[in-house]
């Protein structure tokens, strides 16, 4: 099958995916019409391609014509230039769907959680996580994402031991699955006085968030505790029940949620983290399959990927996945992150191009 064929059956597939969805009786299955509207905005990307080809394809065999059936010379010359241009187009266009109709993670569409945990390092590793969870904070003001902390555990002195976090917006995962692996920081630690310059590390994982369609929780399943909030050195917050621990009994998995004062609050963030993290346990098969082959992804259950070296008496980062060194640390800290992620993109596609070519 050629392109053309293929973007042609695409085509008759998104006008039959739009025919159900303006059916009557549509949202009777309300789980089948999620998937179908998902499947309808995926595809129209590929329409919109399909569409413009087509009309590319026809331009150049209008042209051809009138080169063969034109006398004057000077029209000769301008189809021919605009000849040129349809033909430089028509390739893009063909190195751009290639691209599209590679078979995408069904995931790059959803919203994020993400996990920093201080590593190696001690306080200035704390510190450190939370310099990371400032520049995606940043990250995400200046793409229009909304941050929700869904747990915390505060450093000693400053930072965090840990802090999990929920990103929404407009394809968040696809974006943000480049950071998980461990980012290492050399600096001079505010802990520390002699001026010597340290190494610490911070390992982060961000999953695709699970929604309810994805994963079946049964409350059978699960063991539901409360308790009594408490803050640094165990002190008591609140004297209420509103902390809250889940269990899911099958897996093992236990999520204890605390920083909102109302129990109804830290029950629904706790019951989006346990199904993400049960979400995690089938999607991880998937992503480490990927992540043997591709040098852009880590597995999110390889916690000692080394991925990128944020150097301060050099004002240097470095991504050490695709060889990428700039020397904008501080910009890159305040959340400029987007050129180093669409270069990890870029790299990722040529990998998988490779792939498709392979197979």
């Amino acid at each position: 099958m050629n392109i053309l064929e293929k973007l042609e059956a695409i085509y008759k597939r998104w006008l039959s995916i739009g025919e159900e969805i303006a059916q009557p009786d549509a949202m009777t299955d309300m789980k089948r019409y999620i998937k179908l509207n998902k499947d309808y905005k995926d595809l129209t990307a590929v329409v919109d391609a399909y569409k413009e080809y087509k009309n590319v394809l026809e331009n150049i065999e209008n042209t051809k014509e009138h080169l063969v059936n034109e006398k004057d010379e000077e029209f000769r010359e301008m189809a021919k230039l605009e000849l040129d241009a349809f033909l430089i187009r028509r390739d893009e266009l063909e190195e751009a769907i290639r691209l599209l109709l590679l078979p995408a993670d069904p995931q790059d569409s959803k919203d994020a959680q993400v996990e920093i945990r201080a590593g190696t390092g001690g306080d200035e590793a704390s510190i450190f996580a939370g310099d990371l969870f400032r520049m995606y904070e940043h990250y995400c003001d200046k793409k229009g994402w909304k941050v929700e902390i869904l747990s915390m555990t505060e450093g000693t002195v400053g930072g965090f031991k840990e802090i999990v976090f929920e990103i929404s917006g407009d394809g968040v995962y696809g974006l943000m699955k480049y950071e998980s692996g461990v980012h290492r920081v050399q600096r001079v630690p505010q802990t520390e006085s002699q001026g010597r310059v340290h190494t610490s590390a911070a390992s982060v994982v961000v999953l695709p968030e699970a929604d309810e369609f994805d994963v079946e929780l049964k409350q059978s399943d699960i063991r539901k505790d409360t308790y009594c909030s408490s803050g640094p050195g165990g002190q008591s917050v609140n004297t209420t029940y509103s902390a809250v621990r889940l269990t899911h009994i099958p897996s093992g998995i236990v999520v204890a949620i605390q920083d909102e004062k109302s129990q109804l609050k830290n029950l629904d963030k706790a019951m989006r983290v346990l199904r993400t993290r049960l979400f995690e346990r089938e999607y991880q098969k998937w992503l480490d399959d990927v992540a043997s082959k591709r040098k852009t992804m880590v597995s999110t259950g390889d916690r000692s990927a080394k991925i990128r070296t944020y150097n301060y008496p050099q004002n240097r980062v470095t991504d050490h996945r695709i060889n990428l060194t700039m020397y904008n640390l501080t910009g890159f800290m305040d959340g400029d992150i987007q050129d180093t992620i669409e270069a990890l993109q870029i790299a990722e596609n040529a990998e998988r191009l490779k792939e498709d070519t392979e197979e």
